[in-house]
């Protein structure tokens, strides 16, 4: 099936706002084995929209359409859609009654045209919106379809995923079934030249790298006749691919390092403390996005001067003065300093360049080192990569953390 990605907003046009809503459905249209095949963005303008839907729905099976579903007079989605239908805009009073009670229960004063988020064409199917107002809504003619939903993400998503996926899966003859696998401290380029054996002449199951910043993602995709087939497949594939590549990978259901860290920390009973230099509390908010990550969790501290290192850990001044506060000395130090302070079970320190420059030859932005106090051992990893900004060094240094910790404990 062909899909084509119609994003309605002169405030996209003009950069205003980030066109987010495109690069959500194409992963996951992608994820349910459609193609698609263009990106189309224009302005509040009838004419110039009704000419995109014409070229869109010439080219494409599925049409999703985002935005200009609201109550004002430039929101014209709709209008335009049920004109390029010949279909007839009438009110659903199902939806209007739907709509003022939201107002009255939310407190808001109603005012008469939000009577226009109930109006649709005649012979569409309501798409239900159950974290906003303005409803979507789908229609099918010479066994095209076309959606259009709201242009906020936060509705569209949940509208994509508890409105539409079902009519669109209802209309494929085949089942689709993917996993993706998260993998770290391998590039792409390279994941790629160890899977080429799977990847080269690859037909059915397919598997298709993605870089991430920092990171690589695999996506393994199947299509049968039924469910259970394309599970198989994608469960034989992913034995292959663990052959080649299990040491990079950390999760096979699509989770963020943070989160398979903290799963596993729960899971061991292990208590956690962290102190952190050049990541600013990075590692401690990455963790505490863990629900019940208190259960383990004793504390972060940003130890980022030398006195702080010194007052709070214990870090001795000669040692500072000798070898930097940017050092695997210092680091030893400090990760063994937290373990007097707080008794944990595993401690992990930080100190390193975050740049954007360099501070001399041998000490480069980017550079970084790792202490882990584990079951009373202390090491020290070295993480140096390219220098490319102080936001991307900081990130790098953050995952370059939690997947010492999931190496350290898994």
């Amino acid at each position: 099936m062909r899909a084509a990605i119609l994003t309605v907003g002169t405030e996209i046009l003009f950069g205003q706002t980030v066109n987010t809503n495109a690069a959500f459905l194409s992963k996951e249209l992608q994820n349910l084995g459609l193609n698609v095949m263009y990106h189309y963005t224009v302005g509040d303008n009838p004419g110039r929209l009704k000419e995109l839907l014409a070229i869109a729905y010439r080219d494409c099976d599925l049409i999703i359409a985002t935005g200009g579903l609201g109550p004002t007079q430039d929101d014209l989605t709709k209008e335009v859609i049920c004109e390029y239908f010949e279909d007839s805009l009438v009110e659903f009073p199902q939806e209007s009654e739907k709509l003022k009670a939201h107002f009255k229960k939310a407190g808001y004063r109603w005012t008469e045209n939000n009577i226009k988020q109930a109006f649709f064409p005649k012979t569409a199917t309501i798409l239900r919106n159950s974290v906003g107002t303005a409803p979507g809504f789908y229609l099918k003619k010479d066994k095209k379809m076309i959606a259009a939903l709201p242009g906020p993400p936060r509705e569209m998503k949940r509208m994509f995923s508890e409105e539409l996926v079902p009519l669109i899966t209802a209309e494929s003859r085949e089942a689709i079934y993917y996993k993706i696998i998260r993998t770290f401290g391998i590039g792409e380029s390279s994941l790629e030249t160890l899977l080429m054996p799977l990847i080269d002449g690859q037909t059915d199951p397919t598997v298709a790298t993605y870089a991430k910043e920092g990171e690589c993602s695999l996506r393994i995709t199947s299509k049968r006749e039924t469910l259970e087939e394309a599970k198989d497949e994608v469960d034989r594939m992913i034995d292959k691919v663990n052959r080649l590549v299990g040491q990079y990978i950390y999760s096979y259901d699509d989770e963020d390092l943070n989160q398979v860290v903290g799963k596993l920390l729960l899971e061991k009973g292990i208590s956690f403390s962290c102190c952190e230099s050049c990541t600013g509390g990075m590692l401690a908010q990455a963790i505490t996005e863990v629900p019940g990550i208190s259960a383990v969790f004793d504390r972060g501290l940003v130890t980022y001067s030398k006195e702080a290192k010194m007052s709070e850990l214990g870090v001795k001044a000669e040692v500072i003065e000798e070898f930097t506060a940017e050092s695997p000395q210092v680091c030893a130090e400090m990760v063994d300093g937290l373990k007097r302070k707080t008794g944990s079970d595993l401690c992990v320190s930080i100190t390193g360049i975050a740049g954007p420059e360099d501070l001399s030859e041998e000490r480069p932005a980017g550079l970084a080192y790792i202490g882990i106090n584990y079951k009373d051992e202390t090491r020290v990893i070295t993480s140096k990569h390219r220098n490319v900004s102080r936001h991307w060094n900081r990130n790098y240094m953050l995952l370059k953390m939690l997947n010492e910790i999931y190496l350290t404990i898994k």
